[in-house]
């Protein structure tokens, strides 16, 4: 007898997520009207994330044990591998869905012949407090999503919440017929540029307005937590992305606008970096040389920052050219 292709595949990458596995996938199984599997990929856990899950008894849900971690996206790339769903979701080990989610998306999706649909989200705080990530009439406006709009959605620091947060629906087909797959080198906005590069290569994405995904701020999530490596990841994404597909000119144009706030990002990291360590020296070039990144600090820090320049000024001018080529003669402040 021929096996049932199911309608969705449900992708859940989990890397020591014992604490909340049980209640995505609890989420996952309540949907109604598709019919679906449920892929986990433990991500070499340390806790007790594959034993939650194999106590869970169904023969909808799959555990798949990595033999070693490979980060968010490449967990993610071993489930869309293993699914066997017309449609693939991908749901976060501590998020959860509204039971009608996929049923709801996958009409629409099909309806309308597109090869994404993405939908509102609903973000719960520890405390319990849900609130639409975004205002249900602004999404009704867009009934498409396209490339411009999501990648000038995606520039840094000009709102709280963007489309990257969204949570696509992929047709497989169309992710196999393009060889799309997360990108392994990202550990924070390896779902954005699977999106951008699904809607450069010719997806039609399909928004609905109504909530149907539940977003779950938890503490310690590594999307709350930008380092570095991690803004540094993220433009030679874009650069890699920009280099391998041919953007119209309003594409090219958000893209520009993303770039250079990637660069301030990278700034502004660095220079909190560089407070932490008490490096005062590095910050105050890295304050110097982008004083944008200045902007996104809280104005106590800023301000300590002004003033140093002005004292390194003064100092400086009073040194001698040899005392002036080592910047740890220079004055340091304190943090407290």
């Amino acid at each position: 007898m021929m096996e049932q292709i199911p309608d969705v595949s449900i992708v859940i990458a989990a890397f020591n997520a014992a604490a909340t596995i049980e209640r995505a996938i609890s989420g996952a199984m309540e949907q109604q009207g598709v019919s679906f599997e449920v892929i986990v990929i433990d991500d070499q856990s340390t806790d007790d994330t594959r034993d939650v899950v194999a106590a869970m008894a169904d023969p909808r849900i799959r555990l798949i044990a990595l033999p070693r971690n490979r980060g968010p996206g490449g967990a993610r790339n071993a489930g869309i591998d293993a699914a066997r769903g017309r449609w693939i979701a991908v749901l976060d080990a501590d998020d959860t869905m509204r039971p009608d989610r996929l049923a709801k998306l996958v009409k629409r999706a099909e309806a309308e012949n597109a090869q994404i649909v993405v939908d509102n989200l609903a973000v719960v705080t520890a405390d319990g407090i849900s609130t639409p990530m975004f205002q249900e009439h602004d999404l009704a406006e867009i009934p498409t999503l396209t490339l411009p709009a999501f990648i000038h959605s995606n520039v840094l620091f000009q709102s709280q919440h963007n489309f990257g947060y969204l949570k696509p629906v992929f047709s497989r087909a169309f992710l196999a017929e393009r060889g799309l797959r997360f990108d392994v080198t990202l550990r924070i906005g390896e779902d954005y540029i699977l999106l951008a590069s699904a809607l450069a290569t010719g997806a039609k994405c399909v928004v609905s307005p109504t909530v149907g995904y539940i977003y779950h701020i938890t503490e310690g999530s590594i999307s709350r937590v930008l380092k570095v490596e991690h803004v540094e990841a993220m433009i030679a994404a874009d650069a890699e992305f920009v280099q391998r597909h041919p953007l119209d000119r309003a594409s090219l144009a958000a893209q520009r606008r993303r770039q250079l706030s990637l660069k301030q990002a990278l700034s502004f990291v660095t220079l909190v970096s560089q407070l932490k360590t008490r490096a005062y020296g590095g910050a105050l070039r890295t304050a110097l040389g982008n004083p944008v990144a200045l902007r996104h600090l809280s104005m106590p820090i800023a301000a300590r920052l002004h003033r140093l320049r002005r004292t390194s000024s003064a100092t400086l001018s009073n040194q001698s050219p040899s005392q002036q080529s080592h910047p740890a003669n220079g004055p340091h402040i304190s943090k407290g």
